[in-house]
């Protein structure tokens, strides 16, 4: 599956944005979806996750609240609504894919397909 990030942008502290991951060559809804997003000069996280049945969701402590995954499985499409942003949140988002929802907390080699980022700045 071919995965591909939109949405991102520059957003004032407080603001809100909607991140994008469209799905092609394959059934998006066959796997499972987590975005990911690193900041300059730090590892790249698991910021939230989705089954494929978007039944399970996973969200990293730092977002809880702010952010909601989903999914629409007729677009292909996974969505990331943040809310409530804040100048912390600035990093270059990944989505990525897998046949398998990951336990706790998701790590980056348990995903085995990746889309290009797309660049999210908070302004204070």
């Amino acid at each position: 599956v071919q995965l591909q990030a939109s949405g991102g942008g520059l957003v004032q502290a407080g603001g809100t944005l909607r991140l994008s991951c469209a799905g092609s060559g394959r059934t998006l809804g066959d796997y499972a979806v987590g975005w990911f997003r690193q900041a300059s000069g730090k590892e790249r996280d698991s910021v939230a996750a989705i089954s494929w049945s978007g039944g399970t969701t996973y969200y990293a402590n730092s977002v809880k609240g702010r952010f909601t995954i989903s999914r629409d499985n007729a677009k292909n499409t996974v969505y990331l609504q943040m809310n409530s942003l804040k100048p912390e949140d600035t990093a270059v988002y990944y989505c990525a894919a897998d046949m398998s929802m990951p336990n706790g907390h998701p790590h980056r080699n348990e995903f085995d397909y990746w889309g290009q980022g797309t660049q999210v700045t908070v302004s204070s």
